[in-house]
């Protein structure tokens, strides 16, 4: 099948790549002449495990190819992808400005039926926004499709390689035929493709993430509440995930979530339903809790030093979470912020996001080459995220670099009884 895929972000370039992967001729389109002369020369321009593999091949092969040009990029095509940004406004709504604009040129330049999908996470009613504005410059058939994406950063290619489900809406026999063929060689073992109204589809999307954000939300009350009457929030968290109805994943308190998706579509859950009438009071305090988890380290630095301002923080730790180097609405950056407000100095390290954090802080922090580096001659070490490599460190080199033995664990990865043991000051969330 021939297909069009039109921005080459995150979820374009796993969206292209992998339906390369299948045999599929794909053509992904952006105006950034830059990225596509990379792209096109074989640079992959994010990092995800498992991507560059998957590109190179499919490059090699022909099957995957990069231009400026919408009109060249769609003329073969039978579906088009819309893979575009969808940024926050001010009021928390998901702008559209990218989506309707190639929408509207995709009008003026159509000549035969096509299928146009929104791949991008976008609000209800969209769908029909992209129809009118194709339709407002095409006489002709073509159909709109809703198809979020359920990408994990970190995990994206596994995720669109062996989806858990496949969610598309359309009232259409003539597409549904069409992306139920395009979508069978990724469900060969029984996963659904579910089939749907255009707007329950874009509705789910919002509702997947801000349940998983609820949960999270949920699961960090607890915590605090474990603080102040001396229960492990480790051991209610094994406790209630046991049960099938709950489930174990998503229940790992910490300093809060961050990336593209939850903080960005819990406020456009919630500019919807206000929209629309509605006070969605859960979701409201959802977005609550997040806000005060981003303090909490900071916060028990400060009960611990008392004034911060000269102190030294060392921080593991700057992508919103292990495998990218994606830093949208990272904790590290309301954690770096803070301490920098009180004088603190700080020196970070992670193993992907370095380049992205220079973007963030300029020159107002450290950055060091290695982990440890980080630690020489600093007041404190903070684990921001939970990268695989810091789960087991030399804690004796750790007591040597450092000032003061003392560690603020925002994601819960060592065990308080062995930093104990080792003789480390130990501060970690819900415990």
């Amino acid at each position: 099948m021939k297909i069009a895929v039109v921005g080459t972000g995150y979820v374009g370039l796993v969206t292209g790549t992998c339906f390369a992967e299948t045999g599929n001729d794909v053509v992904c389109v952006d105006i950034d002449e830059s990225k596509i002369d990379k792209l096109t020369n074989g640079q992959v321009t994010i990092y995800e495990p498992g991507l560059e593999k998957l590109f190179l091949r499919n490059l090699r092969e022909d099957r995957l190819s990069f231009t400026t040009s919408l009109e060249e990029g769609i003329r073969e095509a039978a579906i088009i992808f819309l893979a575009l940004p969808t940024p926050q406004g001010e009021d928390g709504s998901a702008d559209l400005k990218y989506v309707l604009s190639v929408a509207e040129h995709l009008g003026r330049i159509m000549k035969e039926y096509k299928i146009i999908v929104d791949k991008s996470t976008v609000p209800v009613g969209t769908a029909e926004k992209v129809h009118n504005a194709i339709a407002d410059n095409y006489n002709g058939e073509f159909d709109v499709v809703s198809n979020p994406e359920f990408l994990r950063e970190g995990v994206a290619v596994d995720d669109f390689m062996k989806p858990d489900r496949v969610v598309i809406g359309t009232n259409s026999d003539r597409a549904r035929k069409l992306l139920n063929d395009l979508y069978s060689p990724f469900v060969r073992q029984g996963n659904p493709i579910i089939f749907m109204d255009e707007r329950s589809a874009e509705l789910t999307k919002y509702a997947a993430n801000s349940f998983l954000a609820t949960k999270i939300s949920f699961m960090n009350e607890i915590a605090q509440l474990c603080e102040r009457i001396g229960a492990d929030v480790d051991m209610v968290r094994r406790g209630i995930g046991g049960d099938e109805r709950i489930g174990r994943r998503f229940l790992f308190p910490g300093i809060g979530y961050g990336g593209s998706c939850f903080p960005k579509d819990v406020k456009a859950m919630l500019k919807s339903a206000a929209d629309e009438g509605y006070d969605f009071k859960i979701l409201h305090a959802v977005e609550s809790v997040i806000q005060l988890q981003k303090s909490v380290l900071v916060e028990k630095m400060q009960a611990h030093f008392g004034d911060l301002k000269g102190r030294t923080i060392a921080l593991w730790g700057l992508a919103f979470k292990p495998k990218t180097d994606d830093m949208r609405e990272a904790p590290a950056i309301s954690i770096t912020e803070k301490l920098l407000s009180m004088g603190a100095r700080v020196c970070a390290y992670d193993p992907e996001a370095m380049e992205t954090a220079r973007r963030v802080f300029g020159d107002r922090i450290c950055y060091c080459n290695h982990s440890y580096d980080a630690l020489d001659g600093a007041d404190a070490l903070a684990v921001v995220t939970e990268w695989n490599e810091f789960r087991e460190p030399d804690f004796k080199r750790i007591k040597q670099l450092l000032k003061s033995p003392v560690i603020f664990d925002g994601r819960n990865i060592y065990s308080p009884e062995m930093m104990r043991g080792l003789g480390l000051q130990y501060f970690s969330i819900g415990r």
